[in-house]
């Protein structure tokens, strides 16, 4: 707690909310090319609100209007390895007319804070501020070294942004052996007597494609047994269907343990569709970390209706697991068969970490102390964060972005979906348990 420049008292809950809804409304949409408006004037945002309460941030732009801001907080025992906190200002492009809110307006109804990035990620932006500031006004250090990142791009693959850093200034990380970012410490109520809150230890790696077939041109009214478009179509549609095997690794088979000890009962990993149904709004999400995945997402061909096209192309979203690595592209180049031509658009890495250590307990304890009946447990994340860049830095990453949730949000459907939204007790409840989080890390 602190005074503000009005001689009221301030804490990071007083805090917390108006900086989600300020973030929330500055667009800075990301749409996978070259530009990134609002990512700029987010990073500009993100310094002003620790310049003032005493920190030097630097911002970094790695092409015109991509800008990251990150700032070093210094701890009481600076020969301590430093903790680094990221999270991503970009968001993903919506169609504002299917919202029930403008997503850029920050409003707050129902209990919530509405926008785009208001749970991926502006809601964990917002809390860092909030713990950050209230800490340095009440001259509050943290045990060791902090570096915070508010990055550019993670949405495109994070090359103007994570990537560019850990390239260009690794300096900047200098000493971080753990990180904790977006997509975990969210709740998923088991009982009135028990709730778990997902810790991100692993991540599947992700290989976006381009899928190219080449025919023989002709007149469309002809026969053509050489026709691009169906080939790939037929090759498109066996890996949209294909059934891939379930693989449990080390960290869905610790998820599922700590599951079946929660639910009292055991869970067949033979049998995941009995397992998923009991998992309710969260089965998506954990569903996606069993198996290996290729889904075809684009389709192009043709420029004339009775012109037979030489060449069909396709673009392909494939995700696959720690250590399958090598199993899905033999799987890939199986099912499509020797006409389909394979390139690389974007890849990187799969993910995978353990669930214990200091970090670990601090983040169960803080849980715990504002959720009497909280219990962490380390699940896989089906995407992917900046957590893949700062890995090379030799970075241990979890995923903590600590959300007490109502049990009938839908919070795996908020994530680039339309009424985006975050509980403001939600927001809250993140900040103490940031708080107490930093004190034990």
């Amino acid at each position: 707690m602190s005074e503000s420049s009005a001689g009221r008292t301030v804490s990071g809950e007083d805090e917390v909310v108006d900086l989600c809804r300020d973030l929330i409304r500055i667009d800075t949409s990301n749409y996978g090319d070259h530009s990134g408006p609002g990512e700029r004037k987010a990073a500009e945002w993100v310094a002003e609100k620790l310049a003032e309460v005493g920190l030097e941030p630097q911002i970094f732009e790695s092409h015109k209007g991509r800008a990251s801001t990150v700032a070093r907080i210094e701890g009481e025992d600076p020969s301590r390895p430093a903790l680094l906190i990221h999270g991503h200002t970009d968001v993903v492009p919506v169609n504002a007319a299917d919202w029930t809110y403008d997503p850029f307006a920050g409003e707050i109804a129902d209990g919530c804070v509405w926008g785009r990035g208001a749970v991926d990620m502006k809601d964990m932006d917002a809390m860092t501020l909030a713990v950050v500031r209230d800490r340095m006004r009440s001259g509050r250090k943290p045990p060791r070294d902090i570096v915070l990142a508010f990055l550019a791009d993670e949405e495109a693959g994070g090359l103007y942004g994570a990537r560019h850093l850990v390239d260009k200034h690794p300096g900047l990380f200098e000493g971080v052996t753990e990180a904790i970012g977006e997509v975990g410490g969210f709740s998923f109520t088991v009982n009135e007597n028990l709730r778990l809150y997902l810790v991100e230890t692993a991540q599947k790696g992700m290989h976006w494609m381009r899928l190219t077939v080449e025919g023989t041109a002709g007149h469309g009214s002809m026969t053509n047994n050489d026709n691009a478009i169906t080939e790939l179509c037929e090759a498109v549609g066996r890996l949209g269907r294909h059934q891939w095997p379930v693989r449990v690794t080390k960290t869905v088979r610790s998820f599922l343990d700590e599951l079946s000890d929660a639910l009292g009962t055991p869970l067949d990993p033979d049998n995941m569709d009995a397992t998923l149904a009991k998992l309710g709004g969260i089965a998506k999400m954990v569903g996606a970390t069993l198996r290996n995945s290729a889904a075809p997402t684009m389709l192009g061909a043709g420029y004339k209706v009775n012109v037979i096209p030489g060449q069909a192309t396709a673009h392909v979203d494939g995700r696959f697991l720690p250590g399958y690595e090598d199993e899905f592209f033999a799987d890939l180049d199986r099912i499509l068969g020797p006409r389909v031509k394979r390139e690389d658009v974007h890849g990187d890495k799969a993910l995978e970490t353990d669930f214990d250590g200091k970090i670990v307990d601090a983040m169960q304890s803080a849980l715990k102390a504002e959720d009497p009946i909280a219990r962490a447990v380390p699940y896989m994340l089906s995407g992917g964060t900046d957590a893949k860049s700062f890995d090379d830095l030799g970075i241990r990453c979890f995923g903590f972005a600590p959300l007490q949730l109502p049990p009938e949000l839908d919070f795996a459907g908020m994530f680039h979906g339309v009424d985006e939204r975050v509980p403001v007790d939600g927001l809250k409840f993140g900040v103490r348990v940031l708080d107490r989080f930093i004190d034990n890390a």
